[in-house]
């Protein structure tokens, strides 16, 4: 995994193209890290995607059979890497975009489904491919997939494994869009310039609510809902934002 900063945006990239950049047990507690880590005093944007022709094949099968782990070990080994991977980028304050550059199986289409946003070029493949080797989809794939594209299309595409290409993702919000390939790291840079220019403060609270909203009845989300506002309006970006519409102006966040 190589990991790259510039201008306030952290890019991730799972640089194993030679196995379509599956993901060892290894680099899933890295990229946990490097999420967990990251702070929204330094970034504006967190950008996964690819080396070579794929996104991520999903997790690493061949390393699985070479190094098995005992079955009494198996729960604390999934929950401390892919399950960690879950809790990172759902728990992230960063707005996380995936660059869908490749083909995404498995817990790499898992991934993208837990992006907060995710474009695609439009000969990228998907398949929830886990029913192929005897494995329920992981990496957050029961909880994010069928809130995503519905609970019966969900139970299509894991129960099946089919592939799909990337037009029909869009059409199912998994991705946001899908694009040229030629077309994709022009449309994800005008995707972080613009995340860029919006209070990064705000739009952590906005994740947190929607993610933390999602399990509750609506009354209880309300009041969260209104608590966090309370939060925001005592904050300096919304200051500087009232400040700029009355003076008829583009604000300029410090987050």
């Amino acid at each position: 995994m190589n990991v790259d900063s510039d201008d306030g945006v952290l890019e991730i990239t799972f640089d194993r193209p030679g196995v379509l950049n599956a993901i060892t047990r290894g680099i899933a507690g890295e990229l946990a890290d490097t999420i967990a880590d990251a702070s929204p005093d330094e970034y504006h944007a967190i950008v996964i995607t690819g080396e070579g022709d794929a996104f991520s094949a999903g997790g690493d099968i061949e390393g699985m059979a070479s190094d098995p782990v005992a079955p009494q070990d198996a729960y604390e080994e999934v929950s401390e890497t892919f399950g960690r991977v879950v809790e990172a980028m759902l728990e992230c304050p960063i707005p996380i975009v995936a660059k869908v550059n490749g083909d995404a199986i498995g817990a790499g289409l898992a991934i993208v489904a837990l992006s907060d946003i995710a474009y695609a070029a439009e000969d990228a493949t998907f398949s929830c491919a886990f029913v192929k080797v005897g494995l329920i989809p992981d990496t957050g794939g029961t909880f994010m997939l069928p809130r995503l594209v519905g609970l019966r299309t969900a139970k299509k595409l894991a129960f099946t494994g089919e592939f799909f290409d990337a037009e029909r993702a869009a059409d199912l919000d998994l991705v946001n869009e899908a694009v040229p390939a030629p077309e994709l790291d022009d449309r994800v840079t005008e995707c972080v310039e613009r995340l860029g220019r919006r209070p990064t403060d705000t739009i952590g609270m906005m994740k947190q609510a929607m993610h933390e909203n999602m399990a509750r009845h609506w009354s209880e989300a309300l009041d969260y809902e209104n608590m966090l506002q309370v939060q925001a309006r005592g904050s300096d970006s919304h200051e500087e934002g009232v400040a700029a519409f009355l003076e008829d102006r583009e604000p300029e966040f410090d987050q």
